[in-house]
Order: C-alpha cells, then structure tokens, then sequence
C-alpha cells in the first residue's frame, strides 16, 4: 500500500503542475493574443 500512495502522491503533484503551467501558458503564451480585454473594448 506504501508504493500504490506514493505513486498517487506523486501522479496528484504532477497533474496540479502542469495544469497551473498549462493555465499560464494559455494566459500568458502566443493564444493570449486572441483574446480580447474587456477593459478595452469599454474605454469612451
């Protein structure tokens, strides 16, 4: 039960990282110019 509790802390750890590097990625990477502002499109 100890290897089966590791792998699963592990596969757990790997997965919220690559989903917050995946997040920033779509934030910050080349699809975040498509993305419209909102501030942007309110400005008079």
């Amino acid at each position: 039960f100890k290897i089966i509790s590791f792998l699963s802390t592990i596969f757990l750890g790997f997965f919220i990282i690559s989903t917050t590097i995946y997040s920033i990625y779509m934030g910050f990477g080349p699809m975040s110019r498509k993305l419209k502002d909102p501030f942007e499109e309110h400005e008079n």
